[in-house]
């Protein structure tokens, strides 16, 4: 019911109201207090970091600092399979024929949070929303900010990073709670 009603706001390319983000996430945080765990994307607000400070001790917050038109481009370029799930971005993992899944050969939808109105609206948003919570966590010295606009040249840097904040642990610990 709360995941219908978080659906609504973001194909309207609003950010979901932070009482229902904070209820949706918190509630499942409660379940994996034995586990270390990373959050995309959440908190959001100010109001969303305090209350995830009130719930869980956090060690660090990663920041993303990747152009708006590097986002939006990647975005509208997506287009998805339905039924199957599958995933097609029209710049650098293409359908074989567009506009057409390559395995079934059915049409390929956009999604509505995909469409360029909506994610503009969506960046504006986040861009006013986000920018309070990277400096209050920036103010507790836990935020560390990694630019760029392309996942292999980001990612080395933020595995680096995180090698010195996660223990060493195997496959196989990995998947042990602690």
């Amino acid at each position: 019911e709360v995941g219908i009603l978080a659906k609504s706001y973001i194909d309207e390319g609003r950010l979901i109201p932070d009482d229902i983000m904070t209820r949706l996430v918190l509630n499942e945080l409660k379940v994996l207090h034995q586990y270390n765990w990373l959050l995309d994307g959440f908190p959001r607000t100010v109001a969303q970091a305090e209350a995830l400070d009130k719930e869980c001790k956090i060690d660090t917050v990663i920041d993303l600092d990747v152009p708006f038109e590097t986002i939006k481009c990647r975005l509208t370029a997506r287009w998805i399979h339905p039924a199957s799930g599958r995933v097609y971005n029209l710049e650098f993992s293409p359908p074989k024929v567009q506009g057409i899944d390559d395995i079934t050969g059915e049409p390929l939808v956009q999604r509505d949070d995909d469409k360029p109105e909506t994610v503009t609206k969506r960046l504006q948003a986040y861009d006013a929303q986000t920018k309070p919570v990277l400096e209050y966590y920036r103010e507790k010295g836990l935020l560390k900010s990694f630019s760029g606009t392309e996942t292999n040249k980001i990612w080395p840097h933020i595995y680096a990073f995180l090698q010195t904040k996660l223990p060493d642990m195997s496959q196989k610990d990995a998947a042990t709670p602690r």
